[in-house]
């Protein structure tokens, strides 16, 4: 297992961890083998924003008696009185539907309580008005909750509560589909989607990543917006390669799901390759490195993709970015205009030139 730091909490994150949206419909005896071999594989991190109540008693058998080893992030809107998945900004109805995740859960904290699935300004209004807002921020004070987290679809939103500084953690759905304009929650551009990204990296909110397959649209020829299937390798290290992301949040069933996403680990290079989407991405993606590294490796030993991502995070604001620049080997300066990335970048970014600008930006 690999781990990412929370660099506002702290906390030592699974780049893998747990999505919920289908275990509630597991028969109990399998669910919980799922859920202790995911944990004795290192995945510590889960979102608890599931489609069926069942799912939280599943958690509390299979991880009460390991408890301070996971992570739990649990939405303070998502609402389970009736057994099934409901979203709400009532704060009674909050009150009383965490209270039962708890006792289901057999735990008396929360890691990272999540405002919940909010997509639109008056979601946002209704939750702060409503009291919803107010009675996380108190479960907060009283430590059951121990850090901000939020989940949204739409990154003006998003952006506009983390202009806050409550959120220690964001939920945002982060997959090729959404970023290049595919689909139901393909909500922003992808400069907007980016910027995202990149603010959070610089403010140092993690972003665990809801939706990494697009509900699986792209694992399907048939059903995904680029005509061609992705691995879930591919969708994995797209995720993971951009500015903020500590973990991905793939559904698990059973033990074989579990298996196939720690599969990730012994993949190739060439297994988690997603460079195929520069072929099929619209013109506003051209011209625009995402830090997937196929122009690897450089003739004169650059890491190109690390050194855009620096350069892209330092105009973020990011007040770190400077000096992990500062840190590498090889700077932008050192690149001796051969061509090599600019005939091999997939998103035909112009890398030469671009190193250019990067060497005059940071001066060296």
């Amino acid at each position: 297992m690999e781990y990412r730091t929370n660099k506002r909490t702290g906390d030592r994150i699974s780049v893998i961890g747990l999505g919920t949206s289908y275990i509630a419909e597991t028969e109990e005896k399998e669910a919980i083998r799922a859920l202790e071999f995911a944990c004795e594989n290192g995945i510590n991190y889960a979102d608890l924003a599931t489609a069926g109540a069942k799912t939280f008693a599943y958690y509390g058998k299979a991880f009460s008696s390991v408890r301070k080893n996971m992570y739990y992030q649990v939405h303070f809107g998502a609402n389970y009185e009736s057994g099934e998945y409901g979203w709400t900004t009532d704060a009674e109805t909050i009150r009383r539907s965490v209270d039962a995740q708890l006792t289901a859960l057999k735990t008396d904290y929360i890691d990272y309580g999540f405002i919940h699935c909010l997509d639109e300004e008056k979601d946002w209004q209704a939750y702060q008005e409503g009291g919803a807002l107010a009675y996380l921020l108190e479960q907060k004070k009283q430590g059951v909750v121990r850090h901000i987290g939020m989940s949204s679809h739409t990154p003006g939103l998003a952006q506009k509560v983390l202009d806050t500084g409550l959120v220690d953690q964001l939920m945002f759905s982060v997959n090729p589909g959404y970023d290049y304009s595919h689909g139901d929650y393909a909500n922003g551009s992808t400069e907007e989607r980016m910027a995202l990204y990149r603010r959070c990296e610089a403010d140092g909110v993690g972003i665990s990543v809801m939706k990494p397959f697009s509900g699986g649209q792209l694992l399907d020829e048939k059903t995904s917006p680029f005509g061609r299937a992705l691995t879930r390798n591919q969708c994995i290290q797209y995720a993971l390669d951009k500015p903020g992301v500590l973990t991905v949040l793939p559904g698990i069933r059973n033990v074989e799901d579990v298996k196939e996403l720690l599969g990730f680990f012994a993949a190739s290079p060439k297994e988690r390759d997603y460079s195929v989407l520069g072929t099929f991405t619209p013109k506003e993606a051209v011209g625009n490195c995402v830090y997937c590294n196929h122009c690897q490796p450089c003739p004169a030993g650059l890491n190109v993709g690390l050194i855009n991502k620096y350069y892209d995070l330092a105009a973020a604001g990011d007040s770190m970015a400077t000096g992990h620049y500062g840190n590498l080997e090889k700077k932008a300066s050192d690149c001796v205009a051969c061509g090599h990335c600019d005939r091999r970048c997939p998103f035909h970014v112009k890398q030469a030139a671009r190193m250019k600008e990067i060497a005059v930006y940071f001066g060296m």
